[in-house]
């Protein structure tokens, strides 16, 4: 089996508990509480290596999995549509794709309530006005509620990288500079 293989089927896998997931509480209208919890869950496997480790070693039996990402569940005060599935995936043997889960939940979740989320990455630390009016303004060309990712980056000296959806709008000094530099060497 191929890498691009075993992507697609975690892939596949995420998409099928994602969507029951998604369908069951949207039916009975808990999105908003879905979105937060599954804002939690995301930054609770980014920060911790413990939870990492628990979803990914084939060392833990699927009962110390269920047990162990159940009492997570209840720490984090998840719905129990959400910790059911959980469990349910660690029986299974598939606490592994939970982090797709989680990005596609998300992107679920965004597409319901019309949102689109732009990555920033700037030379400085952009103000709370300066991220409304770019919001705004994303908002405006885009025809969605924008979600703004910030993140800076020094070494582009000034200015800002946008990517919005499979857009990108590259103002940074340093790109500006490398285009003069390939000019100069076309003509030199």
């Amino acid at each position: 089996m191929t890498v691009a293989n075993s992507v697609s089927m975690s892939q596949s896998i995420a998409g099928r508990y994602a969507q029951a997931v998604f369908d069951i509480v949207k039916e009975d209208g808990g999105l908003d509480a879905l979105a937060r919890q599954t804002e939690d869950l995301g930054t609770a496997l980014h920060d911790s290596a413990d939870l990492h480790s628990l979803i990914s070693s084939p060392l833990y039996t699927r009962d110390d999995q269920a047990r162990a990402i159940g009492a997570v569940a209840q720490k984090m005060g998840l719905s129990p549509v959400l910790s059911n599935t959980l469990q349910l995936m660690a029986r299974n043997r598939r606490l592994f794709v939970l982090p797709q889960l989680v990005r596609q939940l998300q992107d679920r979740i965004a597409v319901e309530r019309g949102e689109v989320t732009a990555d920033v990455t700037s030379a400085v630390a952009l103000t709370g006005e300066q991220q409304a009016r770019l919001r705004d303004t994303l908002a405006l060309k885009s025809g969605k509620i924008v979600k703004l990712n910030t993140r800076v980056d020094e070494t582009l000296i000034g200015g800002m990288i946008v990517k919005l959806g499979s857009q990108m709008i590259d103002s940074s000094i340093r790109s500006k500079l490398a285009s003069l530099q390939n000019a100069m060497k076309e003509v030199g």
